[in-house]
């Protein structure tokens, strides 16, 4: 019976079955919490991650990994490498343990000069106190409960305590749990009477009761109800009406029709109820409701305002008596003590975080948030500098910023946000000193064994390696194929039509466009124009040529407008304002926009809208009535969205056309290094010490205006560009902080002229598909000379796309200043880059490998130009702003490339195996062979970097966040593919399951778990790595009808491989 155990517990089919069964959990998780806020949540905490049938399985995982190294005699020196792997994931389990059974973290909220040792728990507890009579040696005694607790209002909450206080039988018992609550009074005879009164401020919105007969004081100004009290704010309640009679002048706001009314000082007026009172300038205060008699109770908040506190209702029976009481807390909260008196007993509750307590002290000395040159709230890092007090250790100074911990005695501190005045800050703490140092340990080791995997001579992928050469000498000449044939969908694209003067009020698009090709700048002049630096609202510095490509692209989907470059109609747009307000440039999509276009009044044919369009006679925004609905939406519909995106084009193309994007002068000594445009400077009325620069700045560009106009009409272009040297003269003195050199614009410039990374998809595409014709009339003319050179020729110039990709690559990371993979654009163009470059390296063992990889190249080169993905270089999130970018993300999304790799792989060896024949059967299997080979190595060479890069990503996460593990989507979407791909890898070790068709179908749908890992956590899940969620790119029925095909071309490779291939 031991025996049998053992050889089910040390089995492959068990490790098999654990990768398939901790992947499924993971996943289900991530789909639990799909909708929510963040992830995860108490819901799939308390249903998965803390679950003990998930952690069994970690157990199991543990148990199967340690017999397998007795099993399998990994402890000899031949198979270290192997030893060293599964020794890795046993201490990486074994921290993981630690850190959910022994750790502890919480969040410490210190203001500027205050010092704190205290910090509250990241756990929430209820705990209660229960006294009585009962006394020992003249003590009386004190029963305390401390129940840890994870509520979700999606789950049926289990919690009932029975205990006892001296032998007197006691349960507390929840009985409802409300998500977002907050105190407030219930009508009731018998209760007390109050009004309610709503305070708002930078921290919020908070409840005052305000009894009848009683003073309230809140921010040091009285409020009085019914009781006349001098130098208060009286309010005076008699039957239904309410007055207000206030010392201190104000105004206030009714809500619902936004009519304005002044509070006259030391006046009796009426109150006006449900309206926002803004009193002495300090104090804001709504009155929502009339005087209610009642009592308080624990009722859900509205959802309108932020939800900080949950509610708790616990029934307690005790002596024959049964009360209920209500308790506010949550996460981060630690209120006062609630009491109660049941039974003879009294009782104190409280919910919400513990309070725990730090062997020394942290004084926060100043916190400074930086920000992007010209930005208010775009920070580019915040930072706390403290100071640690610990009588053990001695004082010191330090400065916690992200990605810089500080690590005193075990505890970790790292920055995490800070209060809306930036004058306090919010500190993570972790302390996890054991759980980290064993898990680091398996981190190394697991780094360690992934490298000798791929380089020791004894191991799996050395034996792959052997295997390729033996095959490579088998064959006679290069390789035997068949003809794949690719049904490419040719997309058509819709010709924009003339507008037929449904409006005959305005003019139609010929008279439009014969106006502007009238009067449009010359391209050489424009192209000068192109290289002036301007800073755009996100803070960026860039050529005037980058910000016109984005927003010519942004508006109509296209980088031209009738023939004109960017620059032009940039430029055009500044001189003819009020033209602009008619030329149909505002992109409308195909049917998903039909609402729009039936809302603003044009046709359903018509592709494009007029700025115009949008406002109607009297000047109001046709979309205004439906835009808040649509940006306050958490994940909004098909509807909203497309209201949302065209008012963000409508918006774009004002901006330009009223001249506020056009911020070319820099403020001189400007902390934020800010540069305005002539609309800033006028609108704002901002001063400007040098009088002469201010009157640059007010008349400079009207002035080159005019010069150009005169330009066109005379040929002669040179005053016009001094004026252009003038203003690049004055952003070198007043904005040298933060202005571009010449050699990074003339770099820019080129860049957008090139568009490499799009033209690149064309040229890989024709590349690899000519080259696989070439293939196969090899096949069947291999001595054909012309053939073979053009076979070599065309790897050649695929070797030089590959080329001129990384050069792409490199010119971006230059002009960025940062790592070219840290948004959806950027990773795509990236994955591609490494999907090439293993094709590459693969592929010197197979020519078949570099046509198909060149083809998947063009295929992710194409999805990543698709209209969801925005191409614009951006400025970097503080957290992003670190080394680990460079490296972390490097490696994990480069083992993107090797698993696409293996997937184009076996999708061809099913292919070849469907066409077999008996007559081309010994070709087919040495290439079959061959490319299943070439396939478990590319999947190895993945599954090597994706562990090893995500691994590397819960080091960061330590670095930045103070914890290395969270089940984020994206870490725990990474940990499911390591799964899968372990679960592939390890098929070929499986009786039963070590079949060539199995194995290359599974490199097919395995891709599914790096599609969801990439696109899926970024654009359907909540979480850290979110940026797109509510954005469906892939529909459902994409996705059948990708398996669906998937599911034929495996069934008839089947067929083939059962009728030839099968032992």
């Amino acid at each position: 019976m031991q025996e049998k155990l053992a050889k089910i517990l040390f089995s492959t089919r068990l490790t098999a079955f654990l990768f398939i069964a901790f992947a499924a959990a993971m996943a289900t998780g991530t789909f639990l919490d799909a909708g929510q806020e963040t992830s995860p949540t108490p819901y799939t905490r308390t249903l998965i991650y803390n679950a003990w049938w998930f952690e069994a399985i970690m157990v199991f995982f543990v148990i199967n990994f340690t017999g397998n190294i007795f099993r399998f005699r990994l402890y000899k020196k031949e198979k270290w490498a192997t030893l060293t792997f599964h020794l890795a994931f046993i201490f990486i389990l074994l921290g993981a343990f630690i850190t959910r059974y022994v750790s502890f973290e919480g969040m410490m909220a210190i203001r500027e000069g205050e010092t704190e040792n205290t910090f509250y728990s990241q756990k929430t507890y209820v705990t209660t106190f229960i006294d009585g009579d009962y006394v020992v040696n003249g003590v009386a005694q004190r029963r305390i409960l401390e129940s840890e607790v994870d509520f979700s209002a999606r789950l049926d909450n289990d919690f009932k305590i029975e205990t006892d206080y001296n032998n007197k039988p006691i349960t507390i018992e929840l009985e409802n749990f409300i998500a977002g609550a907050e105190e407030d009074i219930i009508p009731d005879e018998n209760g007390e009477e109050y009004l309610k009164m709503v305070e708002g401020g930078g921290s919020g919105a908070h409840n005052h009761f305000l009894k009848v007969g009683e003073v309230q004081s809140i921010h040091n100004v009285l409020f009085a109800l019914n009781k006349p009290t001098p130098g208060a704010i009286n309010i005076t309640f008699q039957g239904d009406s309410l007055s207000i009679k206030s010392p201190f002048e104000g105004e206030y706001t009714t809500m619902a029709t936004q009519a304005r009314g002044k509070l006259e000082k030391d006046s009796i007026q009426p109150l006006a109820l449900r309206s926002l009172y803004n009193i002495e300038g300090n104090i804001q205060v709504v009155f929502p409701k009339p005087v209610v008699k009642g009592v308080f109770d624990i009722v859900q908040k509205s959802r309108i305002l932020k939800n900080d506190s949950d509610g708790l209702k616990l029934k307690i029976t005790t002596g024959g008596e049964t009360k209920t009481v209500g308790l506010l807390g949550g996460k981060g909260i630690n209120n006062a003590f609630k009491e109660v008196e049941v039974g003879g007993l009294d009782f104190a509750f409280k919910y919400g975080s513990k309070v725990l307590e730090l062997p020394f002290s942290i004084k926060l000395n100043d916190f400074e948030a930086e920000r992007y040159p010209g930005t208010e709230k775009g920070y580019s890092a915040y930072s706390s500098e403290v100071t640690v007090i610990d009588e053990q250790e001695g004082n010191y100074d330090y400065k916690i910023f992200m990605n810089n911990i500080l690590d005193h005695r075990g505890y970790r501190f790292f920055q995490s946000s800070f209060d809306p005045d930036e004058k306090g800050s919010i500190l993570s703490v972790n302390h996890d000193y054991w759980g980290t140092l064993i898990t680091y340990i398996g981190y190394i080791l697991l780094y360690l064994g992934l490298m000798l995997i791929l380089f020791v001579k004894g191991s799996r992928f050395g034996d792959l390696k052997r295997q390729l050469e033996k095959i490579k000498a088998k064959k006679a000449k290069l390789f035997a194929v068949l003809l794949l044939c690719f049904g490419l969908n040719t997309f058509s694209q819709e010709q924009h039509s003339a507008n037929d003067g449904h409006d005959h009020l305005k003019p139609n698009k010929s008279q439009i466009d014969s106006v502007l090709k009238a009067n449009i700048t010359p391209k050489a002049h424009a192209d000068e124009f192109g290289h002036l630096v301007i800073q755009d609202l996100g803070g960026r510095m860039m050529p005037v040529n980058t910000y016109a490509s984005e927003m010519l692209r942004k508006l109509s989907k296209s980088d031209t407008y009738e023939g004109f470059d960017a620059n032009q109609v940039f430029l055009s747009i500044q001189e003819s304002q009020q033209l602009w307000y008619n030329v149909p440039i505002i992109y409308l999509a195909k049917k998903k926009a039909d609402s729009i276009r039936s809302l603003i009044g044009v046709h359903k044919e018509d592709k494009y809208a007029t700025l115009a369009d949008f406002f109607n006679n009297r000047g109001e925004y046709k979309l205004a009535p439906y835009l808040e609905e649509a940006y306050k939406a958490q994940v909004p519909n098909g509807f909203q969205k497309e209201f949302k995106e065209a008012d963000q084009r409508v918006n774009l193309l004002f901006n330009a056309v009223e001249g506020m994007s056009l911020k070319i002068f820099p403020i001189p000594n400007d902390d934020n290094n800010k540069w305005i445009s002539t609309f800033d400077y006028r609108k704002n009325k901002i001063q400007i010490q040098d009088s002469l620069y201010a009157n640059f700045i007010k008349n400079g560009f009207g002035v080159y205006l005019y010069t150009l106009n005169q330009a066109k009409q005379t040929g002669d272009f040179s005053q016009a560009s001094k004026l252009l040297n003038a203003f690049k003269k004055t952003q070198h003195k007043y904005g040298s902080d933060v202005m571009l050199s010449d050699d990074k614009v003339h770099t820019e410039v080129l860049y957008n002229k090139y568009d490499i990374f799009k033209k690149l998809f064309s040229w890989y595409l024709y590349a690899g598909t000519l080259l696989f014709v070439l293939l196969i009339f090899q096949i069947f003319n291999d001595k054909s000379k012309a053939l073979n050179i053009s076979v070599t020729v065309f790897k050649w110039i695929i070797v030089g796309l590959f080329v001129l990709h990384t050069a792409g690559l490199i010119v971006r990371w230059y002009i960025s200043g940062h790592a070219p993979w840290s948004d959806a654009y950027e990773s795509m163009i990236y994955v591609a880059w490494a999907t090439m470059f293993f094709g590459l390296a693969f592929g010197r063992k197979s020519d078949l490998t570099i046509a198909s990889t060149a083809f998947v190249t063009a295929m992710i080169l194409m999805i990543a130009h698709w209209n969801w993905m925005d191409p614009a270089i951006a400025n970097l999130q503080p957290v992003l702003n670190s080394y680990w970018l460079m490296i972390h993300v490097a490696v994990i999304v480069a083992s993107y490339g090797p698993f696409t790799l293996g997937m184009i792989l076996g999708v061809v060896s099913l292919f070849l195996m469907a066409f077999t024949t008996k007559k081309n059967k010994l070709k087919m299997d040495l290439n079959i062979k061959e490319l299943t080979i070439i396939t478990e190595m590319a999947l190895t060479v993945g599954l090597v970097m994706l562990t090893i890069g995500n691994f590397l990503g819960g080091m960061w996460a330590n670095e930045s966040w103070g914890r290395y593990w969270g089940w984020d989507p994206k870490e725990t979407w990474a940990l499911i593919s390591i799964m899968v791909y372990a679960f592939v890898l390890h098929t070929r070790l499986i009786p039963g399951l070590r079949g060539r068709w199995l194995f290359n179908l599974l490199s097919i749908v395995a891709f599914a778990s790096i599609m969801m890992t990439y696109f899926g956590v970024n654009f359907y899940l909540a979480g850290l790595h979110s940026y797109a969620s509510g954005d469906q790119i892939v529909s459902v029925k994409f996705i059948g009808i990708a398996f669906a095909i998937v599911a034929i071309i495996g069934f008839f490779g089947y067929r083939g491989y059962a009728k030839f291939y099968k032992k």
